[in-house]
């Protein structure tokens, strides 16, 4: 079996994309984080110390898509065209749904999951003084699809 990510040798490679088309391209992600109840009732009325919880967990999330080819090593830099990063609060735990779309010749399925990633890492963050039970789990990419341009 060949593998795209390593050469002949076994080293590890980037793969050349050069000769595909340029596309559309949207993936969504999700993940989730199990909170207290307590600690979701004090993000619901922005009662944690460092702030607004879900604000700043969204512009940690854009942030973090906008550079996944720094963080992922052998990920290609995109252009990305749209990152939106969602929450649904429920009692015990906040659902994280990210979106990245770009036009380019390969995908934005990294993009959505790091976007998840680092705004489920920056809920954790913010709220580690009040909840010692935190759990992140479920990230996971729900769709990816390409159309032409």
């Amino acid at each position: 079996m060949d593998f795209s990510h390593i050469d002949n040798n076994g080293n590890a490679q980037m793969v050349d994309i050069s000769h595909k088309p340029e596309q559309i391209r949207v993936a969504v992600a999700e993940g989730e984080i199990n909170l207290t109840p307590e600690t979701i009732n004090k993000i619901r009325s922005n009662e944690i110390a460092k702030g607004n919880v879900l604000t700043i967990a969204q512009i940690a999330g854009i942030q973090a898509a906008k550079r996944t080819h720094e963080i992922i090593p052998l990920c290609h830099p995109i252009n990305t065209t749209k990152i939106d990063v969602s929450f649904e609060i429920k009692n015990n735990n906040i659902k994280v749904t990210s979106q990245a779309k770009s036009v380019g010749k390969t995908g934005a399925e990294m993009e959505a999951l790091t976007a998840v990633s680092a705004a489920l890492l920056t809920i954790y963050d913010m709220c580690k003084a009040v909840d010692k039970n935190m759990m992140i789990s479920e990230i996971k990419l729900l769709k990816k699809e390409k159309n032409n341009v």
